[in-house]
């Protein structure tokens, strides 16, 4: 497993050059101000079904965007033609743009002294994913298939196994001097089994992500956790309708985070669609509810030298033993909001930039999770929710929910067909336990976490 010697912050010096020459062109047209980002990438993903080759998708891509000011209006435009006419072609149509657009009095780039880097090396690059071939990612996923329908006669079915690569490189620059680059790479393995008990037939799946080949969990081990976790939602039953304790696992705990940044985010701060607008410096979670958002952690997926504006990553407190610490900004909200960026910027090749989350997780508390569950008299301990119930704005809460339920602390029969119900506000306030078991299968994350009272819909 070896990884590249260039510096990790010009990590794809072609494209950074392109990069420079589309911002002197934007400067040459008479923009005041102008950013280009560029993007190069490849990806391979196949599924296995049952043994066989279902899918096999091998594609790679290459763009550039530019986004250009004059004065406090903008335009952008992106093309794959890299050509010196395509660019020439994308600068013109993005000025013509920005001269008919409407002046936006917070429009603008970061200020000089925001700009900059990490030079640390994240370990975002891995060249042993480069190295494998088809036919071993082809093996990888049949193999894991292959243990998830071994494991029990009940498993008669699969969904399909699969195994997924990309390699990508990314530039970035500005009219203000600042340019940088960087690659990264992914490989992630998954199997989805289908188990059946008389009529009523049952799907779950396990996978594992990371950047390094090498640190993926092994076939065998993917597809029996999978089979598994399908075999335990057998034979379901509904519950009554009541109000309980709910207890979280991982999986599912992470969309909680998610809800957290949605609710942080600058633009729906200044938009005045968040339930947690007005609330720094108070209390919205229970004491010993730490959020972290944090782009500089080695080797995770929502890490990056700089964000989509050029401005250094951070590690950004957002909820600090229960208090509201920070949201997360670019530097445009941050100018709505008379604060300053956190490095949050985020964006595809072209456009103005949104917010993007780094590696957000819910830090792990000192609980094993078995622990979280014997202080459970009656309960659910949730696997997998559904559904879209959930309103930023209000904070009102209602989703489709099946897991296990819990009898004096011991996971007693699996449960299906019921509805989880509450307020983020009083979910956050009553969380009651957090887990020692967080890990990072993507750029959010959440340990365990058991929350003092829910309503359950059942019937």
């Amino acid at each position: 497993m070896t990884k590249p010697q260039l510096s990790p912050v010009h990590g794809a010096p072609g494209l950074e050059e392109i990069a420079q020459q589309v911002v002197e062109l934007a400067r040459k047209a008479g923009a005041s101000g102008a950013e280009c980002t560029v993007a190069e990438g490849e990806e391979f993903e196949v599924t296995i079904r049952l043994g066989e080759v279902e899918t096999l998708k091998e594609s790679g891509s290459r763009g550039v965007g530019v986004r250009v000011l004059f004065g406090q209006n903008t335009g952008s435009s992106y093309t794959s033609d890299l050509t010196p006419e395509g660019i020439e072609e994308m600068v013109r149509r993005a000025a013509e743009l920005a001269k008919i657009t409407t002046p936006d009095p917070f429009a603008g780039l970061p200020d000089p002294a925001e700009l900059g880097f990490l030079e640390t090396d994240l370990e975002l690059f891995w060249d042993d994913v480069a190295q494998l071939d088809a036919a071993s990612k082809i093996a990888m996923a049949r193999a894991a298939e292959k243990v998830a329908l071994g494991v029990d006669p009940r498993i008669n079915n699969s969904e399909g196994a699969s195994f997924g690569s990309s390699m990508h490189q990314h530039a970035f620059a500005n009219s203000l001097g600042f340019s940088g680059s960087y690659r990264s790479s992914s490989c992630s393995l998954s199997v989805v089994p289908v188990a059946r008990d008389g009529e009523r037939m049952e799907r779950d799946y396990w996978f594992t992500v990371a950047r390094s080949a090498g640190k993926l969990e092994d076939a065998e081990y993917v597809g029996r956790r999978a089979a598994e976790r399908v075999l335990r939602r057998l034979n379901a039953r509904k519950v009554e309708t009541q109000k309980a304790p709910i207890v979280f696992e991982p999986r599912i705990a992470r969309s909680i985070v998610g809800h957290i940044f949605e609710a942080v985010n600058g633009d729906a701060i200044y938009r005045h669609s968040s339930f947690l607008e007005g609330k720094l410096g108070q209390q919205v979670a229970a004491r010993g509810v730490n959020v972290i958002d944090d782009a500089t952690m080695a080797g995770l997926f929502g890490s990056s030298p700089f964000d989509d504006e050029g401005v250094p990553s951070r590690r950004t407190v957002v909820i600090e033993d229960g208090v509201l610490c920070s949201y997360l900004l670019n530097s445009y909200t941050a100018r709505k909001l008379k604060m300053r960026t956190t490095g949050n910027a985020s964006r595809g090749i072209t456009g103005n930039a949104s917010i993007g989350h780094g590696n957000m997780y819910l830090q792990a508390g000192r609980q094993s999770a078995g622990d979280l569950l014997k202080g459970v008299e009656r309960g659910l301990y949730v696997t997998e929710v559904m559904g879209f119930g959930v309103n930023a704005v209000t904070g009102d809460y209602s989703r489709g929910a099946s897991g296990q339920w819990i009898e004096n602390g011991e996971l007693a029969y699996p449960v299906a067909e019921v509805t989880i119900a509450g307020n983020l506000k009083d979910m956050l306030m009553n969380i009651d336990g957090i887990g020692d078991d967080l890990e990072f299968r993507g750029s959010m994350a959440c340990p365990t976490i058991r929350v003092g009272e829910m309503t359950i819909s059942g019937r």
